[in-house]
């Protein structure tokens, strides 16, 4: 009997450290209003020019194309395979990863030990962060764009090496190559 009280008094304690450890600052809610704040602000203070735009201001997603192309080019689809040159950067303008070389000691975080080349990936299996991957979906071979969007489109609540948990993040993409997949064959 003794060590039912016990287990209960251990689970009751246990139930109440991990009720109290929850921060209503931290809701999902909270951290995206937050973010799109920081991103209007950032915004505001940092204009990014462009000849060509999209937004959905709702989601806190911008994306601003220094480069477009004819927008009779095929859209890109699931399976297409896309090479993407890339610069990530946080609201504070800090870069954190690129896949150039002499950009990466440009900034002071290159890696010695990193094959600087263009991402090579197929697009729309989730093998990117959903706010690049959703940004490159929107690009034609040829175009470069600069994209911002929340900390949920990014790596979330989760702290990724220089980037911190809940940050929105900043990309500089150049579309470099797409080859077409088999969805394009059978619309």
């Amino acid at each position: 009997m003794k060590n039912r009280w016990i287990a209960f008094l251990t689970l009751l304690v246990g139930a109440i450290s991990i009720a109290s450890c929850v921060d209503p600052d931290q809701t999902q809610e909270v951290i995206l209003e937050r973010d799109k704040e920081a991103i209007a602000k950032y915004l505001l203070e940092n204009p990014i020019s462009s000849v060509k735009e999209y937004s959905e201001p709702i989601e806190g997603f911008y994306m601003f194309w220094q480069v477009s192309t004819d927008p009779k080019i095929n859209n890109l689809l699931r399976g297409d395979t896309v090479t993407v040159d890339y610069a990530g950067k946080l609201l504070s303008n800090k870069y954190f990863d690129t896949s150039k070389e002499q950009f990466a000691k440009d900034q002071g975080i290159y890696n010695s030990t990193r094959n600087y080349t263009p991402l090579k990936y197929p697009l729309g299996y989730g093998l990117t962060i959903s706010g690049f991957e959703f940004a490159v979906s929107l690009m034609r071979e040829g175009e470069k764009a600069t994209v911002i969007f929340p900390s949920r489109l990014g790596y979330g609540s989760q702290p990724q090496g220089p980037v911190p948990s809940n940050s929105p993040l900043i990309f500089e993409l150049e579309l470099k190559n797409v080859k077409l997949g088999v969805n394009h064959l059978n619309p």
